[in-house]
């Protein structure tokens, strides 16, 4: 028990000490009027707007995690079978991989106003956006985890009759997994993030814009209120992923 209690405090001891750093460096500057008030709001104007106004934001929040996770779970089953194809076929490879990599290289700033004025302001535009800036880390995840795969092992079970599905069933896939839950848990981070830029240039509603009201009001004390939320909201999603995770690889926390 005290080994284990001294391993949380090793873990959230220096974070916290940190954090507790700056909000003590935030409220100096803050008391000094090194800043003018309305342009940075003092942590205690910030924790006063974030209990004010926490049951408007936990009700826009829930439209933007409809698309982040709508968007994330598209990205997953369009990661698994673009993933599949590339490490099965090497034209897929070739054909496939640049694109990707290319894709990454495009601004969603950009892209988002074309994916609304084709797809209106609903939304399917904040889902693709979601999609396009989530499948590229478990789709790398996943390639890498079946690349590297011990080629031993995928001849051992040829030479007992295994076939290519049972190859990518008991080796491959258990190989890729740890490699699938890495990219995961930073998909996790971008699916939010994508929705918010989403609702920031098309939307009814949603924290994105939440934000865009605040911001045009000049309530920087809000803002800083829906960004304290929003991170909230991310980090949940992501210990989310990392339960799935220690559940779906218990082995790897025996070996720990």
């Amino acid at each position: 028990m005290t080994k284990k209690f001294r391993n949380i405090t090793d873990k959230t001891a220096p974070p916290a000490i940190t954090v507790a750093v700056i909000l003590l460096i935030w409220f100096a500057v803050c008391k000094g009027e090194f800043v003018p008030a309305f342009m940075l709001p003092s942590p205690a104007d910030v924790a006063r707007a974030f209990v004010t106004n926490i049951g408007y934001m936990a009700k826009e929040a829930v439209t933007t995690l409809q698309e982040a996770v709508y968007g994330l779970l598209a990205g997953i089953a369009i990661a698994f079978v673009l993933a599949t194809l590339m490490d099965k076929f090497d034209f897929a490879y070739k054909a496939f991989y640049p694109l990707l990599v290319i894709s990454q290289t495009i601004p969603t700033v950009a892209i988002a106003p074309l994916l609304v004025l084709w797809m209106g302001y609903g939304m399917a535009p904040r889902i693709t956006l979601v999609i396009l800036t989530t499948f590229f880390p478990v789709a790398i995840g996943l390639l890498d985890g079946y690349k590297s795969t011990d080629i031993d092992s995928i001849h051992l079970l040829r030479s007992m009759g295994a076939g290519k599905l049972q190859i990518y069933r008991h080796v491959k896939l258990p190989n890729a997994i740890p490699g699938f839950f890495s990219g995961l848990r930073i998909a996790s981070s971008y699916a939010v993030i994508g929705a918010l830029i989403a609702e920031w240039l098309g939307g009814n509603n949603g924290l994105g814009v939440y934000m865009t009201r605040v911001k045009k009001a000049y309530s920087f004390d809000k803002m800083f209120a829906v960004i304290v939320f929003i991170c909230a909201v991310s980090l949940l999603l992501m210990a989310f992923v990392r339960t799935v995770e220690k559940i779906s690889m218990p082995y790897k926390n025996r070996r720990k």
